[in-house]
């Protein structure tokens, strides 16, 4: 008796097949095509655009696919996501044409990950109505050249915001307050992010609930958080530990109940890291889970002469 194989696949429906084809590079959901005439079209009508240079021989391939993926993917079809990751200095061309055709599709999420001028980046890009994630990873291509986070921003529904190699400028009260703009804002990550002439940057939010640090030594003065809501914070950091200890009176990260601390001390901050972050350990003062390096521990040790922690502080 023999038995005939169905093809399960092919009996969903377009738009949960068109959700499997978004967990794909471009160029590989593309070539569904080849698998059957219902399948010829469908990528063009694909929610979630990953532009991975990656995956291509050479950059010029590379850019040649993204410009004819964007003239024939379905112009009606609304963008939840695009992806965009391009290594070498990008084209300022394709990459205004990239920010354009998403945001003027009502892009949702975006993620571009380049090296280039900031100022190759269309203005349309920091007024997106429906722009909700922005993950931002721009490195200047002269190496002696800063790039400068956006003074003049108007994403009222951004909700994520992901931030790397950027330089924040100081405003007329002497430090940089480059988020009070996000009225909605839950998750900040900020990645090898510095403050111009090393001034303190200020992050004030009613609504942050989520916050990661990862920061190098000498790029800020002081992090002075006003963050109420804060339940989540990550940290990752080489020598000091920037976060001020106190405002009004009352421990700044009172109102985070879970934390996740990896610090690394240089020889510079040799005397001075072990009680900052001690200090920082401090204001956990309602904390239901804490995760520490066992480098943070390292740190800690110099303070103490010997390890004396037992399980019972660390979960």
């Amino acid at each position: 008796m023999s038995s005939v194989k169905q093809d399960h696949l092919s009996d969903l429906p377009d738009s949960l097949l068109l959700r499997i084809l978004s967990f794909l590079e471009a160029k590989y959901a593309i070539q569904t095509c080849i698998l059957s005439k219902r399948y010829t079209q469908l990528w063009k009508n694909l929610p979630t655009l990953s532009l991975d240079c990656y995956y291509y021989t050479n950059l010029r391939a590379f850019t040649k696919f993204v410009s004819r993926l964007l003239s024939l993917h379905q112009p009606s079809t609304s963008l939840q996501a695009l992806h965009f990751r391009r290594t070498g200095i990008v084209e300022p061309r394709i990459l205004k044409r990239i920010v354009n055709y998403a945001v003027s599709h009502n892009v949702q999420c975006l993620q571009i990950r380049v090296i280039c001028d900031i100022q190759h980046f269309p203005t349309c890009l920091f007024s997106c109505k429906t722009l909700t994630s922005l993950n931002l990873s721009v490195l200047h291509p002269n190496r002696f050249e800063q790039t400068f986070f956006p003074s003049s921003l108007d994403l009222p529904a951004l909700t994520s915001l992901s931030l790397k190699y950027f330089v924040f400028r100081v405003g007329n009260n002497g430090h940089a307050e480059p988020f009070s703009a996000f009225k909605n804002l839950n998750s900040l990550i900020i990645n090898n992010c510095a403050v111009l002439d090393e001034q303190n940057l200020c992050i004030s939010s009613a609504t942050l609930a989520n916050l990661t640090l990862q920061t190098r030594q000498n790029q800020y003065g002081k992090i002075k958080l006003s963050t109420p809501s804060l339940a989540t914070f990550i940290f990752f950091g080489i020598g000091d530990v920037p976060v001020s200890k106190q405002c009004r009176s009352k421990a700044i990260l009172s109102s985070v109940k879970h934390a996740d601390i990896d610090v690394i001390m240089c020889s510079d901050y040799a005397n001075h890291c072990p009680s900052v972050l001690l200090n920082l350990l401090v204001q956990l003062s309602d904390i239901k889970s804490l995760t520490i390096s066992s480098r943070a521990l390292e740190v800690l040790e110099v303070m103490f002469g010997c390890f004396i922690f037992t399980s019972n502080y660390f979960s």
